[in-house]
């Protein structure tokens, strides 16, 4: 045990940091996203890296036919559907292995929220959840890196303290015009006083 007052790091940097090709991808994501920083997107793929090696772990005891390794494939199987990150179904340990990070991040409560139309960009929708607008159920959840599983999913809403619920709100009206599109174009400007 430590002392708590230095936590260990949850993620793990990239081996080689000036590599232009994986630079790309992250920046790609950042954006995507709406990570604040590349240790967001580094936490995501350690979380996955985590689930890759339990799976191949799995597998090679699966091989050996041990029954103890087969309660714990159903149970990694089942925590990856509940999460939401495997469908619903016959998955299996080659389901594990082939997902990427993109899979992780589809289940951060940022991309959720963006994605069902409750604020108007990922990073906005990453300030509404910091600033406690959103809740999942009857709680108020200020992180956006938080994983939702999929049942949860149906229950995210604004908080009910929040100024958002009411329709009127410049943010509700934003993100209206915004799923409509592209407004029809106001009369060409003729100058001043020319109707």
């Amino acid at each position: 045990m430590g002392d708590p007052k230095f936590l260990r790091r949850t993620y793990d940097t990239p081996k080689h940091p000036w590599e232009a090709g994986r630079m790309d991808e992250e920046r790609k994501l950042l954006a995507k996203y709406g990570l604040k920083n590349k240790r967001e997107l580094w936490k995501a793929q350690s979380v996955l890296r985590g689930f890759r090696g339990q799976a191949r772990e799995l597998a090679a005891r699966l091989r050996a036919g041990e029954e103890q390794a087969r309660r714990e494939t159903d149970g990694l199987l089942g925590r990856l559907t509940r999460l939401g990150v495997l469908r619903v179904g016959t998955p299996t340990i080659d389901d594990v292995l082939s997902l990427r990070t993109e899979d992780v991040l589809h289940r951060r409560l940022e991309w959720i929220v963006f994605s069902k139309g409750l604020a108007p960009t990922a990073k906005g929708a990453r300030q509404l959840i910091v600033h406690g607008h959103l809740s999942i159920g009857d709680h108020k959840v200020t992180r956006p890196g938080y994983l939702v599983t999929a049942a949860e999913e149906a229950q995210i809403a604004y908080a009910p303290s929040s100024g958002l619920n009411d329709d009127g709100h410049p943010v509700r009206v934003a993100i209206r015009e915004r799923q409509q599109g592209p407004s029809e174009p106001v009369a060409a400007a003729a100058g001043p006083g020319v109707v």
